[in-house]
């Protein structure tokens, strides 16, 4: 009989399901009501979504057999809401940052920044903290971290370079005044030993005249074995010491690894709070509040003029963290660089650089495209001035245009325009700034179905009566002062994200938070906003986001560094947070003004 540890690794997986199937179906049978049936629905796909039994996607594809079957929502209802306007926008967001990395663009980005910001390790984490939190604001933070980790391995690989090339070049050096000392001491040994000094004052060959006693002999064999015992202890501890001191220098170049590995992974998970675009817990939100008439004024300018300041809080906060725990704290940090090290790294970024050429016809239209999309996005509805979509919209109409509309016109474009102004020779046909095979290869369309599968919950919860049940259920948090109930939502979103994916969470998260607001008189946006920032603050474990397992994975560090070091910048991202929605929320979103709709028992 096998033991069954030996078992659990093959045959959990399976477990998980059945469990997962068959534990909740009790709901089934102490309530056989719709919101019951939608409630087993919920319960199956949050454990599969939480253990990563199936693929994430795969899971979220289950409500289109499962709420038409158990009389939740209709099939054709099911599958219009996987490709919402929110998605639709998510959707071109993604093929916008495959054309951009299809180009080269990030890396160009990435060097200039560290051309510019400095190469000490000071400033090259700080360089890579704002390359990718920029970055990861209009692309997901997979990509982001995808794009960025082989600049940071190439850069890193170049500074332990020239680190163990300072310490052999000592070690020879000290080689080199060792050989010359000894050739000294060789020729004094070998001058007592076969020269004396005769009565008259004069040296005599010994050798020559053959009168050398053999105590005389004897004597300058003790000398010779003495000195050479004396030479090689000598060698012995200068060879111990180079070998110590190089060790040295490769753990604080193991220190320094840590430490820019760190500031990417950081910063590509704050960073994609900045925007709506930049990760999947906002496409939630926005999703969320897209079916009502959203009169919260939450839009991408007011998500901006929010996040924004958060972003740029957080990542130097985070760089702060990291200087303390790298280049203070432990026995190998990591110490300053010397002008001659920066200026040898310098040649090296600017040899990469140069490499890529001047700015293409290609380049130059992707980043005109993206420039471009990003100003009709924060101008299509801004809400202190009347927006570019409202001319295009009159009064009483119920055609809108929403987000997905413009960046849908700039991919059609990018896969218009010829990526050159004149064809090559003999070219078959002309290459355009996009092409299908890129969009196929870098583009993550399983993230997409795992944003339908959320909104696809929320709408089931809401049809079937599920969230009134849960907003009578939280009523009971009514009493607890709004300020400390933000903490609990903000640790709980962090704490889940830790172990889920963060859309995942926030698909499970998001919907019960606007109930409970509804039910306790709240401001919906002053719980949604903080818990959706939070559902993107997962720092600690590589299993919280595909960026956090791309930087383990590519550096090498233990999980336990990245704990120690997440621990504290998650508790750093929840109190900037809670900050921000008790001071900027208010005067961005009007806070103290419930929203009309909130007489309503869901949202």
């Amino acid at each position: 009989m096998m033991c069954p540890k030996v078992l659990l690794p093959r045959w959990w997986r399976g477990a998980t399901i059945l469990l997962a199937m068959i534990v909740p179906s009790i709901i089934l049978f102490y309530a056989k009501s719709q919101s019951a049936r939608c409630g087993f629905v919920m319960v199956v796909m949050a454990v599969m979504w939480v253990t990563e039994v199936i693929p994430l996607p795969v899971t979220a594809l289950i409500p289109v057999f499962a709420f038409p079957l158990m009389g939740v929502l209709s099939t054709d209802i099911v599958s219009r809401l996987y490709l919402k306007d929110s998605n639709m926008m998510f959707l071109g967001g993604l093929i916008m940052a495959a054309a951009v990395e299809n180009c080269n663009f990030h890396e160009r980005v990435a060097l200039f920044v560290i051309l510019h910001v400095g190469q000490s390790p000071r400033l090259l984490a700080l360089g890579f903290m704002i390359v990718t939190s920029f970055l990861s604001m209009w692309i997901s933070n997979t990509a982001t971290a995808a794009m960025i980790v082989p600049i940071v391995d190439a850069v890193v690989k170049e500074l332990t370079k020239l680190r163990e090339m300072d310490v052999i070049k000592a070690n020879e050096d000290s080689h080199h005044v060792g050989f010359t000392n000894h050739a000294e001491e060789t020729g004094h040994i070998a001058k007592n030993r076969y020269l004396r000094r005769g009565p008259d004052g004069t040296y005599i060959d010994m050798h020559v005249i053959k009168e050398e006693t053999s105590e005389e002999s004897e004597i300058g064999q003790v000398e010779v074995l003495e000195a050479t015992a004396a030479r090689t202890r000598k060698e012995d501890a200068r060879t111990e010491a180079e070998r110590r001191k190089l060790e040295a220098v490769k753990m604080e170049c193991l220190s320094l690894k840590q430490m820019l590995f760190l500031s990417v992974a950081f910063s590509a998970n704050t960073g994609g709070t900045g925007s709506p675009l930049g990760c999947g817990p906002n496409i939630v939100l926005m999703g969320l509040l897209d079916s009502f008439d959203n009169s919260m004024g939450l839009n991408f300018a007011t998500w901006m003029m929010f996040n924004v300041p958060g972003v740029i809080m957080c990542a130097l906060l985070g760089w702060l963290w990291l200087q303390i725990l790298f280049m203070c704290c432990g026995k190998n940090r990591v110490q300053r660089s010397t002008p001659e090290k920066e200026h040898a790294l310098r040649k090296f970024i600017e040899g990469h650089y140069r490499a890529l050429g001047p700015v293409s016809r290609k380049e130059a239209v992707v980043v005109t495209s993206f420039l471009i999309l990003v100003m009709l996005w924060v101008f299509r509805d801004p809400g202190f001035i009347p927006g570019w979509a409202t001319y295009y919209t009159t009064p009483g109409d119920s055609v809108y245009v929403k987000a997905a509309t413009p960046v849908m016109l700039m991919v059609f474009l990018l896969f218009c325009i010829p990526a050159e102004s004149k064809p090559a020779p003999g070219a078959k046909q002309v290459e355009r700034c996009m092409n299908w095979e890129a969009v196929h290869k870098k583009v993550p369309w399983g993230i997409v179905i795992l944003l339908g599968g959320g909104l696809v919950l929320a709408e089931g919860a809401k049809h079937s009566g599920l969230s009134i049940y849960f907003s009578q259920q939280l009523t009971r948090l009514k009493d607890l002062p709004k300020e400390a109930l933000v903490v609990l939502v903000c640790l709980m979103a962090g704490g889940m994200t830790e172990f889920a994916s963060n859309t995942a969470t926030a698909s499970i998260l998001l919907p019960m938070l606007a109930n409970l607001a509804l039910a306790i008189q709240v401001h919906p946006l002053y719980l949604l906003i903080p818990a959706t920032a939070c559902c993107a603050y997962a720092f600690m474990l590589p299993v919280a986001t595909p960026g956090n397992a791309i930087v383990l994975s590519a550096s090498g560090m233990r999980t336990s560094v990245m704990i120690r070091a997440g621990i504290v910048m998650n508790i750093v991202c929840i109190i900037v947070t809670v900050f921000l929605i008790n001071t900027l929320g208010y005067a961005i979103f009007d806070l103290n003004t419930i929203p009309t709709f909130s007489n309503s028992t869901t949202l």
